[in-house]
């Protein structure tokens, strides 16, 4: 995966700190922000921002997806890294469409030594970056997430997915239902798929898949009552599960062995993650052929011959009528 040491590029062979056998996710470690107030060191201007992505990541997935639904692609510039590592961590493949469109840079490294010259750490994805400054600003997708949600977000439509209050009831504590899903979501199934999949003992593995299915089965008793994690109204909490949901049977099922059951397996999630794939300028950011060949490449701990099985017999193409909350 590779790291930077104080603005350096070393490869390395590690996917992510362990201890005791489980797989520890390293921390974001550029965390600016973009305010709205005009003296912010980093104001919301549109045109402004480039924002720096990868199909298959799945935590870039959650900013691509805040794009779509706040319409802000004429406000921000978009550059999509190739579907895959090397020895250089993420790279781009101009030849294969994957161009950086900002600097014609050959890696992620390259962007990181540029706009953040003394950083250590993982050179990951999403990355937002100021080309006024020619800083980067931020590199952890949750923060990214919110800023586009408000922030920037305000140069777009009105959409607000992390509202703090709403006219119409229930929206007493509304933020807090939504924060108390983002973290479980995140802990026990955007993690802990990974924590399952990068598992070194039985023990580690044992939990991280006791997790994934624990979150999973508390998702469907909600959708039974909800149509959303939160109520009727679609919020940030879809975000960051919805990325999850769309690579579970074509990735972390098989390649990640959290196969107690097949995301359609859950008639409610089932039904509400298609509804939100048929949301406008969703269906364009999901890539399953893209997710399974990623996550059955070749590891010589997880999968040695990079054989990819075959594609679950599974069409998220067929559309589903709204849930009618009982």
């Amino acid at each position: 995966m590779g790291q930077m040491i104080d603005g350096q590029w070393f490869a390395d062979d590690d996917i992510g700190a362990k201890h005791k056998g489980e797989f520890k996710r390293e921390p974001s470690l550029l965390r600016g922000v973009v305010s709205a107030h005009t003296n912010a060191v980093f104001p919301a201007e549109s045109g402004r921002y480039h924002l720096y992505v990868a199909w298959n990541c799945p935590w870039a997935h959650r900013t691509v997806l805040m794009l779509a639904l706040k319409g802000l692609n004429a406000h921000i510039g978009l550059s999509i890294a190739a579907p895959r590592r090397t020895d250089q961590g993420w790279v781009f493949d101009p030849h294969n469409g994957y161009k950086d469109t900002l600097f014609d840079a050959s890696a992620m490294h390259e962007i990181y030594a540029r706009g953040a010259s003394k950083y250590t750490g993982r050179v990951t994805v999403p990355v937002l970056y100021d080309t006024k400054t020619d800083r980067i600003v931020n590199n952890e997708s949750a923060d990214i997430v919110r800023m586009l949600t408000h922030a920037i977000g305000e140069l777009a439509n009105d959409a607000d997915f992390y509202p703090e209050k709403l006219r119409d009831p229930p929206s007493e504590g509304l933020r807090h239902r939504i924060d108390d899903w983002n973290k479980r979501i995140y802990n026990s199934l955007n993690n802990g798929v990974y924590r399952a999949g990068f598992a070194e003992t039985q023990a580690a593995y044992d939990a991280g898949v006791r997790d994934v299915f624990a979150t999973l089965d508390a998702i469907e008793v909600q959708l039974a009552q909800t149509r959303y994690l939160t109520g009727d109204r679609l919020t940030e909490a879809e975000h960051r599960l919805f990325h999850t949901l769309v690579r579970f049977d074509v990735g972390y099922y098989s390649a990640f062995k959290c196969n107690r059951n097949r995301l359609i397996d859950f008639p409610n999630l089932w039904r509400y993650a298609r509804n939100i794939y048929h949301m406008p300028g969703i269906k364009e950011t999901v890539f399953f052929e893209i997710y399974r060949r990623g996550y059955h490449s070749p590891s010589p701990k997880r999968n040695i011959h990079g054989i990819a099985p075959i594609a679950p017999d599974i069409s998220w193409d067929i559309k589903s009528g709204p849930k009618t909350a009982k």
